[in-house]
């Protein structure tokens, strides 16, 4: 699975960036906003962070007006991919786009047809909302599980990219039904790290390191014995 990282704040992308982990970026007009940036140079710089694709949305409500918004922000950077809502409009737009050589991300999916329609009019991604689909009681992972079947079953080269990721369960259950990208917030990178029973090996490792003969700092260490091996 790729992971990309939800959000437009360019010190949570510089930080999850250097894991070494990271494969893209999606931002979104609400994401956007809390920057309180110019939306341009925003997403430019980060392109330059993130060696991946980075979602940005188009915000016209008709196919004409997407498209004139998603041809200049694919000039942006070669990174870019033009986040487009599902819906008659975006169908079309979606459609152009794909004939053009700009890659799109179908945003808003909520039901395996849109998936599907969003897949056949060309989408290089859908981006079924996991956590929004559990809120009005359905089950986002199996919503996830449903396209990615379909799609296999009919050859698109569309990938899922599971977005709405609330916790640690969500991105399990992803992983475990073959979604091809998860889009998660910053504070979700951290807590997959997590566990108490890490914790406490280390602490226990390191209590036990402090009673190792010629112990210390290991870089010390190790040089000193390559020093007295050499002379």
């Amino acid at each position: 699975m790729k992971l990309f990282i939800d959000t437009a704040n360019l010190d949570d992308i510089r930080d999850i960036a250097a894991w070494g982990i990271l494969d893209g970026c999606t931002t979104n007009p609400s994401l956007a906003a809390r920057e309180g940036r110019d939306f341009a140079e925003l997403i430019a710089e980060i392109c330059g962070v993130v060696d991946g694709p980075v979602s940005a949305e188009v915000v016209a409500e008709d196919a004409e007006g997407m498209l004139a918004e998603a041809r200049l922000l694919a000039q942006i950077h070669d990174n870019v991919v033009v986040k487009v809502p599902i819906g008659v409009e975006g169908l079309k737009a979606t459609r152009v786009l794909s004939d053009e050589g700009i890659r799109t991300n179908v945003t808003l999916i909520f039901s395996v047809t849109q998936a599907f329609m969003a897949a056949k009019a060309g989408a290089t991604y859908v981006s079924p909302f996991v956590g929004r689909v559990d809120d009005i009681g359905g089950s986002g992972a199996g919503l996830v599980a449903d396209i990615v079947e379909v799609f296999d079953t009919y050859a698109y080269d569309t990938e899922v990219l599971a977005a709405s990721i609330r916790h640690i369960q969500h991105m399990v259950d992803c992983l475990r039904v073959g979604a091809h990208v998860a889009t998660i917030p910053p504070a979700i990178f951290s807590k997959m790290l997590i566990h108490p029973q890490t914790d406490i090996g280390m602490a226990g490792f390191m209590a036990d390191w402090a009673n190792v003969e010629g112990g210390g700092n290991v870089v010390e260490v190790v040089q000193r014995f390559l020093d007295a091996r050499k002379g």
